[in-house]
């Protein structure tokens, strides 16, 4: 691939650009502050009504009604594997990856027409840690918890956008920085989590999936572990809380925190031996709860995003708000960063573990890992065509001391072409300047 000599000379400067990536970040729906309570929003949709703010590109501006499930309750409740593969898809896919590193695996679904499903994949059964993108699960069981203490969807909407939590010291340690909204100047400010910090549920949800910040994380996942637990006396005050951390068993918590979980992917009909958060994402989470190995497949992945196009993903309403909190209205990095993309809504979650090892003449870089370096991606992509086209992608790699970022991007629009113009063999743009190759590893 043209783009390997370019990482190590790119690496510094991407860790010095890192900060200004930060200052577009975004999810949900710009005009969804009614709705969900995200007081971050108004700075961002202030951001974009100025002559000099950031302008996010087409497929971002959509609104909240606007935002809608591929596949809802009419469409047969078929798996989408127990459909034969469809052959010019797999050959499109076969072409796209046959250079590519062995440790690629994928799953694209075409959802275009919601009674003909297409699918295809390559090494779809390929597992590793899935990085931030195991933070789908944590949601998920969040939103399960919810619904379980909160039948009445107008009462899971106020515990979402009003019930204000401290994040405390669960949160330490994260990098990731946060949008925080100012009301002195109404814009936002940006800086990591600490731990007197306060947000609603629905602003904490929104920090873990956009932004990906870990300690939103481990907030988002005590609660959820508190609902299932306290049901519908949540929320509980502090000190309520508190004891429980500390007065139940480790065990006792790591049990609860795996049962939170996998209670929707079970109930939807997903293998939950394929597919594992383990353990919390901050040092302080792991240390109150101790936690398990993590892994996914891009099959089982993809069955999760085909289970919320289903509106089964705990239900359809909550099916529906998790879409909302994946949509992208940020700047596109990595498997989504590509220009022929733009006019496209995605709705994307993306994630990376990296691992280095001693080695001669080898210097570790962030996300080129000699002994592991996973990137993995899923995208739902909507096109306002005359097709309706839209699809999803389950996209995982371990490709050895190289960034995949810009990779996962040529890929993107080779398989995009694929999907779109009903090709069979598909070739891969490959080079970019290096400008483009350090973009699209921003994120």
């Amino acid at each position: 691939m043209k783009f390997l000599k370019v990482n190590l000379v790119i690496t510094t400067i991407f860790i010095v650009l890192l900060s200004v990536s930060f200052s577009l970040l975004n999810a949900y729906p710009l005009d969804g502050v009614t709705e969900s309570g995200i007081q971050r929003l108004i700075g961002y949709a202030n951001s974009q009504a100025s002559e000099r703010g950031a302008k996010l590109p087409p497929g971002a501006l959509l609104s909240i009604n606007d935002i809608k499930l591929s596949l809802g309750k009419t469409v047969e409740l078929t798996d989408f594997d127990e459909l034969t593969e469809n052959q010019d898809l797999k050959l499109s896919l076969n072409s796209i990856l046959k250079s590519r590193d062995p440790s690629y695996g994928a799953v694209v679904i075409d959802m275009s027409d919601p009674d003909n499903i297409i699918w295809a994949g390559v090494r779809p059964d390929i597992k590793q840690n899935a990085g931030s993108v195991g933070k789908l699960l944590i949601m998920s069981g969040f939103f399960n918890a919810l619904a379980k203490g909160f039948p009445d969807i107008s009462n899971r909407k106020e515990i979402l956008k009003s019930t204000q939590v401290l994040a405390q010291n669960w949160v330490i340690r994260d990098s990731h920085t946060v949008p925080k909204f100012d009301p002195s100047i109404a814009n936002n400010r940006f800086s990591t989590v600490i731990p007197n910090d306060t947000f609603s549920l629905a602003e904490w949800i929104d920090h873990m999936i956009s932004p990906s910040a870990n300690a939103a994380a481990s907030v988002v996942w005590r609660e959820a572990m508190l609902l299932e637990h306290f049901s519908s006396d949540y929320p509980v005050s502090l000190q309520t809380a508190n004891d429980f951390f500390s007065t139940t068993p480790k065990k006792e918590l790591t049990e609860l925190s795996q049962r939170v979980i996998n209670q929707p992917l079970e109930a939807a009909n997903i293998n939950t031996k394929n597919i594992q958060q383990g353990s919390f994402f901050t040092s302080t989470g792991k240390q109150k709860v101790p936690g398990l190995v993590s892994y996914a497949t891009p099959r089982e992945l993809a069955r999760i995003i085909y289970r919320m196009e289903q509106g089964r993903l705990v239900d359809e309403w909550s099916s529906l708000e998790m879409k909302r909190f994946l949509y992208m209205t940020k700047r596109r990095y990595r498997y989504v960063y590509a220009p022929e993309l733009h006019n496209a809504a995605v709705y994307f979650k993306s994630g990376s573990l990296y691992q280095c090892k001693p080695e001669e003449n080898y210097v570790c870089g962030k996300y080129m890992g000699n002994a592991k370096n996973y990137m993995n991606s899923v995208a739902i992509v909507e096109w306002n065509n005359n097709e309706n086209t839209r699809y999803l992608i389950s996209l995982m790699s371990n490709v050895l001391k190289i960034n995949s970022a810009w990779d996962h991007s040529r890929l993107a629009v080779a398989i995009d072409t694929a999907i779109r113009l009903r090709q069979g063999k598909v070739d891969v743009k490959e080079s970019g300047s290096k400008e483009e190759i350090l973009g699209s590893g921003q994120g």
